[in-house]
């Protein structure tokens, strides 16, 4: 799928959980952006970043129907291919992810096409649509290689707030850590729009 992403022109990255405050590669451009036919859901069970397999917790994916808001970054042609390779390596270490190139709208009303990650339905890993006290339990007791589940949903939720975007069921969650005591110590602090430097 990303033949054209590795051609001599610009790649673009559409990143709508964690790669909105976090994305680790070189970008010249980004600014908000709507892909239609997919919305981001808490619906793939973590097994390494923000979980394990005998206590996983839960992380974002793309999944079918509806649309979402996110982050575009425009990356030099020049990197395309290492961020593609990088991408590979932080989204598919368990293959839960289908790797799409889709079609997307930017801000300023500029048609784009980008390359982004939606769940597959088919792996073990999938979901699905959870009742919200099996989603606030998966949440609580998640922890992985990239730290514990609650902070990534807290900072999800706080850079979506930032930006304008309403996520019902983040922000739902991020109200629930609260009333559980869950601290903000470990909370990365979402960037302003403004202050995201062009090589990360």
């Amino acid at each position: 799928m990303t033949e054209a992403a590795l051609s001599d022109t610009d790649l673009w990255v559409f990143g709508y959980g964690s790669l909105m405050w976090r994305p680790d590669f070189t970008f010249a451009e980004h600014q908000i952006a709507t892909v239609r036919g997919y919305h981001r859901a808490l619906c793939v069970y973590s097994h390494v970043h923000r979980g394990t397999p005998e206590k996983p917790g839960l992380v974002l994916g793309l999944d079918r129907g509806g649309s979402c808001k996110g982050i575009a970054f425009r990356v030099p042609a020049k990197a395309a291919e290492a961020t593609i390779a990088y991408l590979r390596q932080r989204e598919q270490v368990t293959a839960v992810y289908r790797e799409l190139l889709l079609p997307t709208r930017l801000a300023d009303g500029r048609k784009i096409i980008a390359l982004s990650y939606a769940v597959d339905r088919s792996h073990a890993q999938y979901a699905g649509r959870l009742a919200q006290p099996e989603l606030e339990r998966l949440v609580l007791q998640g922890r992985g290689a990239s730290g514990a589940n609650p902070d990534y949903v807290r900072n999800t939720q706080a850079h979506l707030a930032q930006l304008g975007i309403r996520d019902a069921t983040l922000d739902w969650l991020a109200q629930r850590l609260d009333s559980n005591g869950v601290g903000r110590a470990q909370l990365h602090a979402p960037e302003k729009l403004d202050d995201f430097s062009d090589t990360v």
